[in-house]
């Protein structure tokens, strides 16, 4: 049985959803194919992200190659890993000032890869991170004994016009742009697997026709953290989110839904 544990510490994280506008469909979210091998959500299509390190930490606090930071030090440290982490896996950059060429995002992708310091390749290649093109969108934390804990933050930004995604071939075996019910609707249809948290987000996003009104709906709705739980209704065991954090759907039968 899902067991909920009381207090338990998050790893610190942080996830992108970049989106891109559509002139006859739905906006589309980029996404990428964990490998199966991962230890978390392997095999599983989620939002760009990764672990807040040491290194983000230091470089949010560098005023010199940061600029549009918010006052919480955690969300400015989570908005500079949303970014390394995006560029990380699937090779485009984002937030950057002046935006790199596609050379110069590969040559700090390939940086990355090699564990090299992220803000001593802005320094030296003259860029900056603009911190303010990403929106807060959520903020996570299932608390389940069963599962590693990570406390994420999300964020939306509005997709680079220039787009040479590619997965990592690590972490990340796939990356592609889809509609957000196109990709729930595969996932109904067992051709490609979600998380729980994915499978909210990805039915947050889907009501929006347009960046615009996505970014509207998150400006208008305070983050919070959502630590979802189990409850029995009807005799069947479901799990919850709060009703109040613009979530179209808050709630489902545990079913085969997988946690992480």
């Amino acid at each position: 049985m899902l067991e909920e544990v009381e207090d338990k510490a998050g790893i610190p994280a942080a996830t992108l959803v970049l989106m891109r506008d559509s002139a006859d469909g739905p906006p589309e979210v980029l996404m990428v194919e964990r490998a199966a091998k991962m230890a978390f959500a392997g095999g599983a299509m989620v939002f760009p992200g990764g672990r807040i390190d040491e290194g983000d930490h230091a470089l949010a606090a560098n005023e010199a190659l940061v600029r549009g930071a918010p006052d919480d030090k955690l969300e400015t440290a989570g908005r500079v890993a949303a970014i390394r982490e995006t560029l990380e896996e699937t090779g485009v950059a984002v937030g950057f000032d002046p935006m790199p060429d596609e050379i110069g995002a590969a040559q700090m992708r390939e940086g990355l890869h090699e564990e090299g310091d992220f803000g001593a390749m802005l320094a030296t290649a003259g860029h900056r991170l603009d911190l303010s093109v990403m929106t807060p969108w959520a903020r996570w934390k299932p608390n389940f004994r069963q599962e590693r804990t990570f406390d994420t933050w999300f964020f939306i930004a509005r997709a680079p016009e220039r787009d040479a995604h590619q997965a990592d071939g690590g972490e990340s075996v796939s990356s592609r742009w889809a509609a957000a019910q196109q990709v729930i609707d595969e996932a109904e249809a067992g051709k490609c697997s979600i998380i729980f948290p994915t499978h909210r987000n990805l039915e947050r996003l889907a009501q929006w026709s347009d960046f615009a009104t996505a970014r509207a709906h998150a400006e208008s709705i305070p983050v919070r953290m959502i630590t979802p739980w189990t409850e029995e209704r009807d005799g069947e065991r479901w799990i919850c989110i709060p009703d109040d954090a613009g979530y179209p759907v808050t709630g489902q039968p545990l079913g085969n839904e997988r946690r992480a």
